[in-house]
């Protein structure tokens, strides 16, 4: 089940981030793929993927807020 739940966020994180550019809301979408794959990773014993996870969850709600100062990459930042 472990595996299954794994993959699946994983899958659901990854179809967020590639329809980001279609509006907000998958960013807000792609966040929570990120704290599932963190889940996952803590459930799994791989803290490290865990950690980065959430640090990429924390990245994607900066970014569904628009706080982007310094960001190359956020079409709404000058």
């Amino acid at each position: 089940m472990l595996t299954i739940f794994g993959a699946a966020s994983v899958s659901f994180m990854m179809l967020m981030y590639a329809l980001e550019r279609r509006g907000r809301g998958f960013i807000l979408a792609f966040a929570c793929g990120c704290l599932l794959s963190s889940a996952y990773g803590f459930l799994a014993g791989t803290w490290p993927f865990g950690v980065v996870e959430a640090i990429w969850a924390a990245v994607a709600v900066r970014r569904f807020r628009g706080d982007c100062r310094g960001a190359r990459t956020c079409e709404r930042c000058p």
